[in-house]
């Protein structure tokens, strides 16, 4: 009887210090992480679909090599056709539904801003949001669970408005702006940056995100005579805005934002327009190009190509926006190894705030993933390139892209 009444005390001992252990938060198994996000793969802004096809792929990497802590990560990705309301419907499955641990690497600004409100107040984290909007870097304090990835848009302007100020200081500029936060964002860090040659913005023209066609807008921009063309759009009006320069015969030194820049768009044009538009535009770069010839034997470039190769055959390699997604998942692979081997919504976020990532492959030699308590950019470097000889070419240094 005394053994059955010790035995009987050991089980229930036992069951009570299960029972006050915390409940594991969603998503988070013995053997899987679910996480979640919204990606455009059909409609205007369908050519970023490889932002999730590409991530989707480095977890499959990393999940044939063990996942992390032997939990393999489920990255459940959905289509909102880059209009936010549906944003707002997918994220709402993904979480009371799907019950992701995070959402993570939902791409676009006002997509991103129209769930913000809801992830923070069931604290379900916004992880490396798809967008350069400054808000997701500086309002931490009131969006704790919210943080973005791309550099700063307003510090991104100030990059080329210092470029400017230096190579042509008194240059008359035209500016198409996509209508919403990321347009107006990286409008106003680039008049920030020009100072007191603001004034040189001779013309300024905006479009809706949700339209078909700029040709209006550069007819207006061309007649101001500018001679600097400074494109903020994403990749289908980088291409009609530049056509649509091209077909008027308007040769002005162009400035394209890092969101329509990759090579493949560039090329694009190059092949619509004709190369001349665009010889000797300029943008802001962070992420390697897989088509450049200085990355042909980079071992970071040779891991992409194999990952490429094995988990996603169908994809196309020379796609930037594959890259730029690798180094997204990259960074989160790194923030879950950080928030330990049994991680919880709140240890994940104590994570992402204190990241110091010097190797991601994907990323420009001598940029890194830094964040702290009160630095919540973690993408904050770039070298600015020169499109010449249908490629992207370095111009000078890596520079800072603080807003």
């Amino acid at each position: 009887m005394r053994l059955l009444g010790v035995i009987s005390l050991v089980f229930s001992l036992a069951a009570g210090a299960a029972s006050a252990r915390p409940a594991a938060d969603p998503g988070v198994s013995r053997g899987e992480v679910v996480i979640g996000g919204t990606i455009p793969l059909s409609g205007i802004a369908a050519s970023y679909a490889s932002v999730g096809r590409g991530a989707e792929a480095y977890f499959k990497y990393v999940n044939a090599r063990g996942g992390v802590f032997n939990r393999r990560i489920t990255y459940k990705y959905l289509d909102d056709q880059y209009n936010p309301a549906q944003t707002v419907q997918a994220t709402r499955q993904l979480v009371q539904q799907e019950r992701v641990f995070a959402i993570f690497n939902t791409l676009g600004t006002e997509q991103n801003l129209a769930v913000r409100s809801f992830l923070n107040a069931a604290k379900v984290p916004q992880l490396f949001a798809g967008s350069g909007a400054t808000t997701f870097g500086r309002d931490y304090r009131r969006y704790p669970y919210t943080i973005g990835f791309l550099p700063s848009y307003v510090g991104e302007g100030k990059v080329y408005a210092r470029h400017i100020l230096r190579t042509k200081p008194n240059a008359k500029i035209a500016v198409l702006y996509q209508n919403d936060d990321y347009g107006k964002d990286l409008l106003s860090g680039f008049r920030t940056g020009l100072g007191a040659k603001r004034r040189n913005i001779v013309a300024t023209q905006s479009y809706d995100p949700l339209s078909t066609d700029v040709s209006s807008q550069i007819a207006r921009l061309r007649s101001s005579r500018a001679t600097v063309f400074v494109v903020i759009a994403t990749p289908p009006f980088a291409i009609r805005g530049l056509v649509a320069a091209n077909r008027l015969g308007w040769r002005p030194q162009v400035y394209v934002n890092q969101v329509g820049a990759a090579t493949n768009i560039m090329r694009i044009i190059a092949a619509t327009a004709g190369p001349r538009i665009i010889q000797n535009a300029v943008t802001l770069i962070s992420v390697k190009d897989p088509t450049s010839p200085r990355f042909r034997n980079d071992a970071g470039m040779r891991l992409y190509r194999q990952i490429m190769r094995q988990h996603l055959p169908s994809g196309h390699v020379n796609d930037g926006f594959h890259v730029y997604s690798m180094a997204v998942a990259h960074t989160f692979v790194e923030a879950l190894r950080k928030a330990g081997r049994n991680p919880t919504r709140a240890s994940l976020m104590r994570a992402v705030a204190s990241l110091n990532v010097r190797n991601n492959p994907f990323l420009l030699p001598g940029v890194r993933v830094r964040t702290s308590a009160r630095d919540h950019f973690p993408l904050d470097q770039g070298q600015l390139q020169r499109w010449r000889n249908n490629t992207w070419n370095p111009l000078g240094k890596v520079i800072s892209a603080r807003p």
